[in-house]
């Protein structure tokens, strides 16, 4: 699970815009059955974009696209030559229109107008379109060799961000999105490093100390960066201010510590410890510093992950093979979300606190998956013919 293992050996191009008063839509709680049916004509003079937008209706896993003109939402398009109009209603009641220049590629296009019919179906729930966002993975080349790229949503559109004829591992996404770090291994250690996404990239050592640096992850405000380090060849959690590189240690035991990950408001730290003969995931408050453990569907608990609505996503060993666990840290109730077979791990949500990405290893492939949370269904995000792993969802691009 990420290193735990080893440690025990944008602006899319195209302005867009939107009226329409409300009216009452379907309601949809946080724990649903089946989404809300979509029926979409299509944008007239444009069938590639409308083949895009058909496909992020597909995959942002908002809607069931249904070829019934009764479905519970009806959404119509339109193209000028210059120009595109987007209206979406209910049984002929207009709930908003959108209308962009189109100065972009139809797949630029319709993930932001995905995005926004997204955003303004499910108001109510506070929902972030994310169809623009991105998901880091690692993908292991040769023996020894293991480099990050990304992929959207659909899986299409991979990246290649490293290239280094070494393992670079644990990449995660700064607050910001524009740039990522990752651990990087190098003769008798590992190298934190920070890279930008843009080209030409732009890279700087974050933390090269003796030992390991490594399970890098920034705080929300980009003032911090939580790390595992190993200077006295202890394996142990520390905080950096970004700024100083002053560095405060939290833990200072035989224990090893991995996948530190930050709550929404910053004020708290989940990470992994074996210090009870298992891996269990803590919770460190950081005004206090007392600590709990977090519950798990399992024997043990791994590679959290931590939503903006609270939620904690982790992987848990049952009957032999790795699950995926969600904790809610403000009702209290855990639940177990996969159904399929196969070994899951290193979750990670998506900017919409209802979906995450995994690894999952089935017939002796390692691919990628997105998981529902709330209905646990599963797709297939990724396969190739290198193993993939550890995959992490950006939070959403810029408006």
């Amino acid at each position: 699970m990420r290193l735990f293992l080893c440690f025990l050996l944008i602006f899319c191009g195209f302005s867009l815009s939107t009226w329409a008063a409300p009216v009452t839509r379907i309601q949809i709680t946080k724990s649903v059955k089946e989404d809300p049916s979509i029926y979409f004509s299509g944008v007239k003079g444009h069938p590639e974009l409308t083949l895009q937008m058909n496909n992020f209706l597909r995959v942002c896993g908002w809607f069931a696209v249904s070829n019934s003109k009764d479905a519970d939402y009806q959404l119509d398009g339109s193209f000028d030559g210059s120009g595109v109009k987007i209206s979406l209603s209910m049984s002929g009641v207009p709930i908003g229109a959108w209308q962009a220049a189109v100065k972009s590629t139809p797949r630029k296009v319709a993930k932001q107008l995905v995005d926004a019919i997204i955003e303004k179906s499910f108001k109510a729930l506070k929902v972030k379109g994310f169809c623009q966002s991105r998901i880091l993975f690692c993908a292991q080349t040769a023996n020894g060799i293991r480099n990050i790229y990304s992929c959207d949503i659909d899986g299409q559109q991979v990246t290649q961000h490293t290239s280094f004829p070494s393992l670079c591992v644990e990449p995660a996404w700064m607050p910001h999105g524009q740039s990522i770090v990752y651990s990087k291994y190098r003769h008798g250690g590992m190298d934190i490093i920070e890279s930008t996404i843009a080209v030409p990239q732009k890279s700087r050592i974050l933390s090269s100390f003796k030992g390991i640096n490594a399970g890098a992850s920034v705080s929300p405000n980009c003032k911090y960066m939580a790390l595992i380090l190993s200077p006295d060849h202890q394996v142990d959690l520390y905080i950096m201010n970004l700024q100083t590189r002053k560095l405060l240690r939290l833990t200072r035991s035989k224990a090893v510590e991995a996948s530190p990950c930050w709550s929404p408001d910053g004020s708290q730290l989940a990470y992994v410890s074996d210090e009870t003969g298992v891996p269990r995931v803590y919770i460190v408050n950081l005004r206090n510093y007392k600590r709990s453990i977090l519950p798990s569907i399992g024997v043990d608990a791994v590679t959290p992950d931590w939503s903006s609505d609270n939620k904690i996503v982790y992987a848990s060993r049952i009957g032999g093979a790795y699950t995926v666990g969600v904790f809610d840290t403000i009702t209290g109730k855990n639940s177990q979300v996969t159904k399929e077979n196969g070994k899951w791990e290193s979750p990670a949500w998506a900017a919409d606190n209802r979906q995450v990405v995994c690894k999952r290893q089935v017939s002796g492939y390692s691919e990628l998956w997105v998981i529902d949370t709330w209905t646990g269904r599963a797709r297939q995000l990724l396969r190739t013919n290198y193993p993939l792993s550890m995959p992490v969802w950006s939070p959403c691009l810029a408006k």
